[in-house]
C-alpha cells in the first residue's frame, strides 16, 4: 500500500469530498465525485475522518486497509464519523455548519515488539488481545500531552482492557503513521 504525501491541492479536495458526502446523506443526493483523479488520490490508503464541534469531538471512524481509492474511503468514513459513531447521536443538518472535519491519511500497520519503538507525536497505536481491539491516533497522544506508557494505557483503555494490557504477551501491538490535516489547517472556511 503507498503512502505518498498528498498535495495541498488533494488534500483541499479531500476535505470537500468529505463535507459534500456528508451533505449529500442529508439531501438525499448522489455525492459528486468529478474531479481530476491524482495519484495521491487514488491510492488505496486507509483513513480516519474526524469531526470536532465547537472544538470537541463530535465523530471519529476510520478504517486501515482497503483496496479502494483514498477519496471513496475518505466519502465512506465521513458519512459513518457524521452517523455511525456509536458514541455520538447521528450528526444533525444544523450541525454541518459548525462542524470542522479533519482527515488522517494512514500509513500501513506495522507489528512491534519492542514499545521503545513508539514515537509519541509519530506513530498511532493499534493494540489488540482476543476480541479486544482498540486504536489512538498519533494526534491523541500529543493533544493530551501523554508519555509513551500513558499512551499505550489510553489505548488499552480504549480497547476496553485494563491499563498495562500492553505488557502481555498476548497483546499485539501495531504502530502507524498519518498525514493529518484539517479544514483549518488548509485555510478552508467550513
Amino acid at each position: 500500500m503507498s503512502s505518498e504525501p498528498l498535495t495541498p491541492p488533494e488534500r483541499a479536495e479531500l476535505l470537500r469530498i468529505a463535507r459534500e458526502a456528508i451533505a449529500a446523506r442529508f439531501s438525499g443526493k448522489k455525492i459528486s465525485l468529478s474531479f481530476r483523479k491524482t495519484p495521491g488520490l487514488e491510492q488505496p490508503r486507509g483513513a480516519f475522518v474526524t469531526l470536532h464541534r465547537d472544538g470537541a469531538l463530535r465523530g471519529c471512524i476510520g478504517c486501515f486497509t482497503t483496496p479502494r481509492p483514498l477519496y471513496e474511503t475518505v466519502a465512506e468514513m465521513a458519512i459513518s464519523a457524521a452517523f455511525k459513531d456509536p458514541r455520538f447521536p447521528p450528526l444533525q443538518e444544523a450541525e454541518l455548519a459548525e462542524v470542522e472535519i479533519e482527515i488522517s491519511a494512514l500509513t500501513p500497520l506495522r507489528r512491534i515488539t519492542d514499545v521503545e519503538e513508539i514515537q509519541v507525536g509519530t506513530h498511532g497505536i493499534y493494540l489488540s488481545n482476543g476480541p479486544f481491539h482498540g486504536v489512538l491516533l498519533p494526534q491523541v497522544a500529543v493533544e493530551y500531552g501523554w508519555d509513551r506508557e500513558t499512551f499505550l494505557d489510553q489505548t488499552c483503555r480504549k480497547a476496553g482492557l485494563p491499563p498495562g494490557c500492553w505488557r502481555d504477551p498476548a497483546t499485539e501491538i501495531h504502530v502507524f503513521s498519518a498525514e493529518i490535516f484539517s479544514e483549518r489547517t488548509e485555510g478552508l472556511v467550513p
